[in-house]
């Protein structure tokens, strides 16, 4: 039999999990909570005897209390101690949302990344946030953006539309990094000649959700892949580095395995499935390791927060990458 003391019994129980879920989702996974999740394969054609061992850092987000300097340099810390060969950025340094206690400058952060250390190099590319917090970049139509000098004056190199050809044991490969895909912002109703965001579409930008800035501006990007392909020579297997995975349809086969992040694997991702990921995809590249045609995926769940500081079933993590090693 329901009675009146039954159903407040039932009513304080729910908001009792209620709370809990709104304390670890906001205060808990988010900020707290760090894993380092490992893919280990070999793409196809991949040369016999390269391995190759690679982090990926992404969507930092820097900004207190979420990610704090000396969570970075934790992040930084675990990332070395994983002693890859080669360390890959892919994005979104800056903080991106107004949940902040206090702000990071670019060159505070940029000094703390600048402690990742491996035998390659540390490389990087930028993402749309990184983009769209430099308005003076946003006016002039063009780059180099704030996170990027900060990167470069540290000693990491940062990719737009380049490759580098390195060696590992005498065995070739190159990096690529893509622009960023949604690095410029065009307000409501400007014509094509006078396409600089106006500073509202430049806080709607960085406050909402990417599916809602889509729906009010446009955004293009500084991304070009043919040309950043066109400067790669030989048949030695080729990384790209992109923010977004959106790109990955037009990915040939020529690229051994794309890297991305942006999507923070939904930030709130359940039995697989994400009720709200930055893509026009959708759950299709939301996460983790994907396979079409032959050709490989692998995006990153990210570090920190966009738009909300919440995460729930998606933890914070570095990506250890391993090519060519047999799977574990």
């Amino acid at each position: 039999m329901v009675t009146r003391r039954s159903v407040l019994k039932g009513l304080a129980a729910f908001a009792t999990a209620g709370a809990g879920f709104a304390g670890y989702a906001f205060g808990i996974e988010p900020m707290w909570r760090l894993r380092v999740q490992r893919y280990a394969f070999t793409p196809p054609k991949w040369p016999k005897g390269l391995r190759l061992r690679a982090s990926m850092i992404a969507d930092l987000h820097a900004g207190e209390p979420y990610m704090s300097l000396d969570r970075i340099r934790t992040i930084v810390a675990r990332a070395n101690a994983l002693e890859p060969d080669v360390h890959l950025l892919l994005g979104d340094y800056v903080a991106g949302h107004k949940w902040l206690s206090r702000q990071i400058p670019a060159a505070a952060w940029a000094a703390a990344l600048a402690g990742l250390k491996a035998p390659l190099g540390v490389h990087a590319v930028l993402g749309n946030h990184d983009w769209w917090d430099d308005r003076a970049a946003q006016r002039a139509r063009r780059g180099p953006v704030v996170a990027g000098k900060a990167m470069s004056a540290h000693g990491i190199k940062v990719y737009e539309n380049d490759a580098v050809r390195l060696t590992k044991n005498g065995q070739p490969f190159w990096i690529a990094g893509l622009g960023d895909q949604l690095a410029m912002i065009s307000s409501p109703g400007r014509g094509e000649r006078d396409t600089a965001p106006s500073a509202e579409a430049l806080r709607t930008a960085n406050a909402g959700p990417s599916q809602t800035v889509r729906s009010r501006m446009k955004l293009t990007g500084v991304d070009d892949l043919p040309g950043t392909l066109a400067k790669i020579t030989g048949d030695a297997p080729v990384i790209l580095m992109a923010h977004e995975p959106d790109i990955f349809p037009r990915v040939p086969d020529r690229v051994a395995v794309t890297l991305c992040g942006h999507t923070h694997g939904g930030q709130v991702r359940l039995l697989g499935y994400s009720p709200i990921v930055p893509s026009r995809h959708g759950n299709r590249y939301a996460y983790g390791h994907v396979v079409e045609d032959g050709r490989h995926l692998v995006v990153s769940g990210g570090l920190g927060c966009s738009i909300l500081p919440v995460r729930f079933g998606m933890p914070p993590e570095i990506v250890l990458l391993e090519l060519g090693a047999a799977v574990a």
